[in-house]
């Protein structure tokens, strides 16, 4: 019997863009395209098993061993830093890590510098490479309004088109760093399965330069 692929795929658009890569590659699983509410889908003449996660989860699926293989952002392995081999970036998803505030914001370096975030991380190293001394405030929703409220001086978040940002007066001042989806594998499955995952390695590395 053929070894069985586990692949965890993050939720919404950029996961169902993912799948068709997948499909591409000769790993399909027609069922996932059927419109109910299941959660994992099986194919097993093409050895696949897929199932959706929230997109933030994909990485400890994978580095638990639920999955072999996932996509994640690169912003959730900067940020948590899961023991798994990132394999190929799949230049979809792209957007940045950066730093926003108030139009009328000026860095006073005499004063310890606010920030308000989810990526509480990716915020202290970058600070700490700046040798900027801070204060991380860790929120979880609606970063945009802490500079409007005086709760912090600046917020590091992810900007995709930068709309939200200017609807409530703020602007990006610094990038941190490009963002994009990237495949991951499990390190043990690397092993034991690695025909399965090098041939999706080579055949969606194609499709993204077929791209460029």
């Amino acid at each position: 019997m053929k070894k069985m692929l586990n692949v965890a795929l993050p939720k919404g658009r950029l996961g169902e863009k993912v799948y068709d890569m997948f499909e591409k590659a000769g790993f399909e699983c027609p069922s996932i395209k059927e419109n109910n509410r299941k959660l994992i889908f099986e194919n097993e003449e093409a050895g696949v098993r897929y199932f959706w996660v929230k997109p933030s989860d994909v990485a400890i699926y994978v580095e638990r061993g639920a999955a072999d293989v996932g996509v994640a952002g690169k912003d959730i392995l900067l940020e948590y830093k899961p023991d798994v081999y990132e394999l190929l970036d799949l230049d979809i998803g792209k957007c940045r890590m950066a730093v926003a505030a108030k139009k009328d914001f000026r860095d006073d370096n005499q004063r310890t510098l606010r920030v308000a975030t989810k990526f509480t991380n990716i915020a202290s190293q970058y600070y700490l490479s700046k040798g900027r001394d801070i204060d991380i405030i860790h929120l979880n929703g609606s970063i945009e309004i802490a500079p409007i409220l005086d709760l912090s001086d600046v917020i590091v978040d992810i900007v995709e088109t930068g709309t939200t940002l200017k609807e409530n007066n703020l602007e990006v001042f610094e990038t941190i760093v490009p963002i994009s989806a990237r495949l991951i594998a499990n390190k043990t499955s690397f092993r034991f399965k690695s025909e399965s995952i090098e041939k999706i390695v080579s055949e969606i590395a194609a499709q993204t330069e077929v791209k460029k």
